[in-house]
């Protein structure tokens, strides 16, 4: 978000700062200097008035009027990002503002980076004045409910409800939300959040209320209410298993891909959020049981698409048995590699095309656990398979324990200096890591099962 603001500020040319301060006071001061000057663009414009306050990412000087300019590093418009315009156009406004139009700057999907970054490319820009004005008694109103609402000093009765999830989810929603009890209508798989909040104020909430008013679930719902709520044991279809385990073959390449978004696409035939594989990690498993593990990830500030596509042809043959959980994943990185780089593409396809899933025995509930909780993910089913196994437990790893995780350290890494780079990359390399292995022991645990 910082990244895509602060080339926006460029969009139309010199641009004036205004510097963050806690002391809105002060950058509204500092604002009013650079209107009475009579700057072109202002970046941050802050105005403060009538206890209202707002920044203006962008206040753009148009003859004699002035546009605003509000930038959001999505692909898409939202509801709430209105609501944001139309605030500022309030406080703009009343501080005595000749605002003449109202817009919005987000990224554009299907820009694709090729040689210097360009703005006009990179960006939609959108105008919303119509809207904004339409909505101008309403923002009063909500201010009038606001101050009203600050002004009571007893905690307020609100219950839960779909407003505690949109546009945002509620950061007191933990605190709202205590008297739910572990297991409930809120925790069932693939629920719609409407069906489960009607349900909430119908009184009905745990599983045991789920059962007792044959509230209507599909058959995968059932199995997770009824396993916990009866504490059933393990449901085992070893010919369902039996059947999955006869599609593979050895050796059996254990494959994961981690990979990073960028707002603002950095290299040649990249475009915004595009998934840039950086890095992957490879047990190789024998049919003797044999273990032989390889790993990849990419140098800090570097271009990784070229480096991991050589590195996996280098250490996957063509024809060889690949497993990946969640396949679909891995295939679309191996397809993208494949369309990026000709020359590795029909190594890069075959590899792809012989990828096998191993999440499909618990997405057809071949294997079922209650403590999955309905979830067939790899987070769910390695702690439901070896509960009590330090080696595969993923809160034990120290800095990174999941996919956003290594993404985020990754994507920031050549911000860090020598010593801390070396440590994050030790991270990145135990956590890919563990997702290979962990596919070792499920598979090995499946096999247990058909003994």
């Amino acid at each position: 978000g910082n990244r895509v603001g602060d080339l926006a500020r460029g969009y139309f040319g010199d641009y004036d700062l205004v510097e963050f301060d806690y002391d809105k006071n002060k950058m509204a001061h500092k604002t009013n200097e650079l209107l009475q000057k009579g700057s072109a663009n202002i970046a941050e414009a802050a105005f403060y008035v009538d206890n209202l306050y707002c920044a203006v990412d962008i206040l753009h000087k148009v003859g004699d009027t002035y546009e605003i300019i509000e930038v959001k590093s999505s692909t898409e418009v939202k509801d709430i990002y209105v609501d944001d315009m139309a605030f500022q156009y309030y406080v703009l406004n009343k501080y005595g503002m000749n605002v003449s139009d109202v817009y919005i700057m987000y990224l554009n999907n299907t820009y694709v980076h090729q040689g210097e970054l360009d703005l006009k490319q990179l960006f939609v820009k959108e105008c919303y004045t119509d809207e904004i004005k339409v909505k101008q008694e309403e923002v009063e109103d909500n201010i009038k409910s606001i101050r009203a609402y600050l002004n009571n000093r007893t905690e307020p009765e609100c219950d839960i409800d779909m407003y505690c999830r949109k546009p945002y989810k509620c950061a007191y929603y933990k605190y709202c939300s205590r008297h739910i009890p572990e297991r409930s209508i809120f925790d069932v798989y693939k629920m719609d959040w409407k069906k489960r909040y009607k349900y909430y104020h119908e009184g009905i909430i745990t599983y045991e209320d789920i059962i007792e008013n044959k509230i209507k679930l599909n058959a995968n719902q059932q199995k997770q209410v009824e396993s916990a709520l009866y504490n059933k044991p393990d449901e085992i279809d070893k010919d369902g298993i039996r059947e999955f385990l006869n599609t593979l073959s050895y050796p059996i390449y254990h494959f994961d891909f981690e990979t990073f978004q960028q707002a603002v696409p950095e290299y040649d035939g990249i475009h915004p959020y595009m998934k840039i594989p950086f890095q992957y990690s490879l047990h190789i498993e024998q049919q003797d049981g044999t273990l032989e593990h390889k790993e990849f990830l990419a140098k800090e500030g570097t271009d990784p698409r070229r480096a991991i596509a050589e590195s996996i042809c280098e250490n996957i043959p063509e024809n060889v048995c690949v497993l990946a959980y969640n396949m679909s994943f891995e295939k679309s990185v191996l397809t993208q590699l494949a369309k990026e780089f000709p020359d590795l593409s029909q190594h890069l396809n075959a590899i792809a095309d012989n990828l096998h899933d191993l999440a499909v025995p618990f997405e057809n509930k071949y294997y079922y656990s209650k403590d999955m909780q309905g979830l067939y993910t790899i987070k769910k089913v390695l702690p439901a398979l070896f509960p009590e196994d330090p080696e595969l437990n993923y809160s034990a790893l120290e800095g990174v324990h999941k996919g956003d995780e290594a993404s985020a350290a990754f994507a920031d890494l050549a911000d860090h200096n020598a010593e801390e780079i070396a440590v994050i990359r030790e991270n990145l390399l135990k956590y890919c890591g563990l997702d290979t292995l962990a596919m070792v022991k499920i598979l090995g645990k499946l096999r247990q099962c058909c003994e």
